[in-house]
Formats: structure tokens, sequence, C-alpha cells
């Protein structure tokens, strides 16, 4: 197979010019050179996040400023103005129309899990708004569409590449199987350690290839997963500590998520990767200078 690791010429955003820029600069070999492409795969990733980080920052906000007696509801508020950035990201050539198709598809995705779950008390959302679905409030499907968006967009910026990627029907089967467990659980047993047994045995020898800046590096696909997973999971107790929604468990004030939920997370990772991967098609990268992360 042909050997499709360089850098992928994205002239289709904004970022591919500041992006062509960056990686052309020459800093003195040795310490200075290391921490330039730490500093740079820093960057790389804040704009890998910018919706979900706009998105987290107007939750913390709203709950600290938007004034309690305004006419439109908070929620609401939250929805128009996930939608104008969303809107704004096109625009301005910040994010490509086939990212926003993929955010699409995690918005109709989230959408269906809040209703079943916020119908079964797994979760709730403490206030009122009239852009919603049953008691999901419209803003709900953006926060996972957030996840998908740093997944497409993280794909194209570190040109990913894979070694040991398993058959794409295995992993698309293993992706429905989590997804319908999430739901299946609350009247039969849960499978989730089988699933993620599974998930071990299909993808333990599966390296991710990544480009910062000169060279490739790599790191275990199912490490990669689990430290997004994390950065989530920390996400995630921002947005209920600004009473976004709240478990069962904050409804007389605000607890830390239970770390349990890591792996609910980590598994919610995994369907997201697979649903991007079928937009991307993963890319086998043959070995050159292996160099590990």
């Amino acid at each position: 197979m042909k050997d499709l690791s360089g850098p992928v010429p994205a002239g289709h955003t904004r970022f591919a010019a500041v992006r062509a820029r960056l990686e052309a600069i020459e800093p003195r070999p040795g310490p200075a050179s290391w921490i330039y492409e730490f500093l740079l795969f820093g960057f790389k990733q804040a704009w890998a996040c910018l919706f979900g980080a706009l998105l987290l920052a107007l939750l913390v906000a709203t709950h600290l400023f938007y004034p309690a007696d305004a006419v439109f509801a908070r929620y609401d508020f939250l929805t128009c103005a996930a939608l104008a950035i969303q809107v704004a990201m096109l625009a301005l050539r910040l994010e490509t129309l086939d990212e926003a198709k993929v955010i699409l598809a995690f918005h109709l995705v989230g959408t269906v899990m809040e209703l079943f779950k916020t119908a079964h008390g797994s979760w709730e959302y403490p206030e009122e708004s009239f852009l919603q679905i049953g008691a999901v409030p419209l803003f709900s499907g953006f926060m996972y569409a957030a996840v998908g968006s740093y997944i497409a967009r993280i794909w194209r910026i570190f040109d990913f590449r894979f070694t040991g990627y398993p058959a794409e029907s295995l992993a698309v089967v293993l992706a429905v199987a989590i997804y319908v467990n999430f739901f299946a659980h609350h009247w039969l047993p849960d499978i989730r350690i089988a699933l993620f047994t599974a998930l071990g045995v299909l993808f333990l020898r599966t390296r991710i290839w990544f480009r910062v800046w000169r060279e490739d590096r790599w790191m275990p696909l199912l490490l990669g997963w689990f430290l997004v997973a994390l950065f989530i999971w920390f996400a995630e107790n921002l947005a209920t500590f600004s009473r976004a929604w709240i478990y069962p468990s904050q409804k007389h004030g605000w607890a830390m998520v239970h770390w349990g939920k890591l792996g609910a997370w980590y598994l919610l990772m995994y369907i997201s990767f697979v649903l991007v991967a079928l937009l991307h098609r993963p890319r086998e990268r043959l070995d050159r200078n292996v160099t590990c992360c």
C-alpha cells in the first residue's frame, strides 16, 4: 500500500495558512526545537477544540452572568448561540462542510440518546426552555456535536494514519453494540465489561500515527481514546457545575461527576471515532521514521 503519511494540503480552511507558517519556522535543534513542537501541539489541539471550548465557555458564563429574570430562557439562548457559532465557523472557513455534516450526525445521535436517558431519569435539565423536544433542550445535541467536531478536525489537522487497524465492518458492529447497550441495559444485563474486552482485543495492536511538525509520532489508539475521554470528563464537571444538566446526585448541590462516567465517555468516544472514520476512512501508514509519543 502506498505510504500517504505526508501532510495533507488543507487549503480549504483559514487554519491552513496559519498552519503552514507555523510549520515553516526553524528553531535551533535541541531543546528549542522540542519546546516549539510541544507548543505547536498545544496550538493545534486548541484549534481542534474550538467549537467545544466556545460552547463550554458559554455554559459557564451564562451560569454566572445570565439574568435570572430574562424573558429569553438561558437554555434557548444557548441553543441560538451554539447555532450561531456553527454558522460563523462555516462562513469564516474555520470549518469544512464535511465537518459540519459530521456535527449534524452527532447532533441527531446525541439527541436520541438524550430523549431516552432523561425519560429514564439518568440525568435532567433543571431549567425551563421553549426550544426543546420533550424534556431535552436543543442545545444538548450541540454538546455531542462538539465531540464530533473535535475528532473530525483533529483527524485532518494531525493527518492521522494507522497501523494494525481492524476491519471496518468489525469496528462498526462493535460501535452499534455499544450504542444499543446504552439503551438496553435499562432492561437487560449491562454488557459493558464484555464490550470493553472486545475493544481491547480488537484494537490492542492498533497505533495511531500523527504529525505535529517534522516527524511522525504514535501512541496506542486505546490510550488516545482514554486521554480524550478523560478530558471530556473534566469538561463534564464544568458543565454540570454550570447546571447545563445535572445528575440525580447533584440535585441538592453540585458534586464531582462520578469516576464511573469516565467509562461511559470512553465508550461514547469510540462510537464518535467510528462515525468520523466512516467519513475519513482510516488510512494505513507504512513504517518509516518510528518515533514514539
